[in-house]
């Protein structure tokens, strides 16, 4: 079905691991549909330290996969690492295809971080006067380095 709409149509420029650069064409609808709606359970289920971490070391493993070193340990490593995180990656996600992309319209998971009453800024969960506070220490380092 998403082919139809031309997604998961890729047309890279890579550089291979011999030097050459090459132009390479693929089609992968069912996998981009996947991709997409798994990225949208994991930034719903994981904190911002593991995402921003998990980016890193997904980078890293295609780069030893891409370059034939799927026997070091470190593959293995950085798989315990990636298995870890996705114990909570679960859910529903629901997709809208239009012509050349696949975009996310609902998502939701048991292990949900996001919290309505408590992120609003129009509802009661979240006291403002916090942010103040917060600013103050979270931004500590950054004023002690413009003092330089």
């Amino acid at each position: 079905m998403a082919g139809k709409y031309g997604i998961g149509r890729i047309d890279i420029m890579e550089d291979r691991v011999l030097g050459l650069k090459v132009r390479e064409v693929y089609e992968a609808p069912a996998a981009t549909v996947l991709l997409e709606a798994h990225k949208a359970l994991e930034a719903l289920v994981l904190t911002r330290e593991e995402l921003m971490v998990k980016e890193r070391i997904d980078r890293k493993w295609s780069e030893m996969v891409y370059v034939g070193r799927w026997f070091d340990p470190l593959r293995e490593d950085l798989e315990a690492f990636i298995d870890a995180t996705q114990k909570r990656v679960t859910g529903e996600v629901k997709m809208e295809f239009l012509p050349g992309r696949a975009m996310v319209v609902g998502r939701s998971s048991p292990y949900s971080l996001y919290e309505r009453e408590i992120v609003s800024f129009h509802l009661r969960g979240f006291d403002q006067r916090m942010s103040a506070s917060l600013t103050k220490f979270y931004g500590l380092d950054g004023r002690l380095g413009m003092r330089r």
